[in-house]
């Protein structure tokens, strides 16, 4: 069973993309044949500064091996090492109906904020579409938001499959880790770079703690007792600490007598004690940005072998000249 799954590189990642997609990867890649991308392709539609995408390219894929992805197990590379998905993307777009993509979120979301969407974030689905069935996928881990863009996917497999009369791509299946897929930000809603609410995972204690000590409570006063289940703070500590310590925290929540000021100290401590390793691993990636490149190109080799057995596939399918 192949798993796929890309991430944009449109900013430092946060414990958001950590909880609902990242560590999902991570574990994914132990048993499974893993092929996981750097969107910079897709991040072209938001980020429209070259040297910040390209920082921010090298960032995610300094995080991504920090925090645990192995690349003897998985395929790690960046989107725009592949060019067969470009060319495998327009394939997709003549069987492409223009109500499906009028459809989906991001695009319908931008409308109606009134916002202006180009034709890059219109197609946006299609590219993703690409970036999956290139590899023959079985199991694309994402987060909730994205599930629709895996039923996009599947309906133009069909679509494409049946039109040419020809097997040419493996219809994916998407995978929601649900108990913590939705994160809270500093602001209670769900944690995302578009509302500002992130907690960035690699940051200095200093800024780690600050952050964590902004997220919005409400006024109940210490004395009182407090619903855990009601609290961004404890839904937090919930990511990072085991059973008896989560009911441990909640029992002082309901008890009273306990500010809020300390459940936020309780998320710091275990946010740092959960990332230290990967902090450290990262500092010794940093210093050594020629063997990332390395990972990346050796990636990006084998990813575009299995794009252009695909790829290849679906033009004899079409009528189209194979190389």
């Amino acid at each position: 069973m192949r798993v796929l799954s890309g991430i944009q590189p449109t900013g430092r990642f946060h414990w958001g993309n950590y909880f609902g997609a990242i560590r999902q990867y991570i574990e994914l890649q132990e048993n499974e044949q893993a092929f996981y991308f750097i969107a910079d392709l897709h991040a072209l539609t938001t980020v429209h500064n070259k040297v910040d995408l390209q920082q921010y390219t090298l960032d995610a894929a300094l995080d991504l091996l920090a925090l645990g992805l192995k690349p003897e197990q998985a395929t790690l590379f960046r989107q725009s090492d592949v060019p067969e998905v470009t060319e495998l993307t327009w394939l997709l777009m003549t069987v492409t109906q223009m109500s499906l993509l009028e459809k989906c979120h991001a695009y319908k979301d931008k409308i109606a904020r009134g916002l202006p969407a180009d034709a890059g974030l219109f197609t946006y689905p299609v590219l993703m579409a690409a970036d999956i069935l290139a590899y023959d996928s079985d199991l694309v881990p994402v987060g909730q938001d994205q599930i629709q863009h895996i039923e996009v996917t599947r309906d133009l497999a069909q679509r494409f499959n049946h039109r040419f009369e020809s097997e040419v791509f493996v219809l994916p299946q998407g995978k929601v880790l649900d108990s913590t897929a939705k994160v809270p930000g500093t602001d209670g809603e769900k944690m995302s770079k578009s509302y500002g609410n992130t907690i960035e995972i690699f940051q200095t204690p200093k800024k780690l703690r600050k952050k964590i000590m902004s997220i919005k409570t409400d006024s109940t006063p210490v004395e009182d007792p407090k619903d855990p289940e009601a609290c961004a703070v404890f839904t937090l500590f919930k990511l990072f600490g085991d059973e008896s310590e989560q009911a441990e925290l909640a029992n002082r929540y309901r008890a009273g007598g306990m500010g809020y000021g300390e459940a936020k100290q309780a998320v710091f401590d275990k946010a740092s004690e959960h990332f230290a390793e990967s902090f450290a691993r990262r500092a010794e990636l940093e210093s050594n940005p020629g063997d990332v490149e390395d990972i990346l190109q050796t990636g990006a080799t084998a990813a575009r072998k299995k794009a252009r057995e695909v790829l290849n596939r679906a033009k004899e399918a079409c009528g189209l000249s194979v190389r």
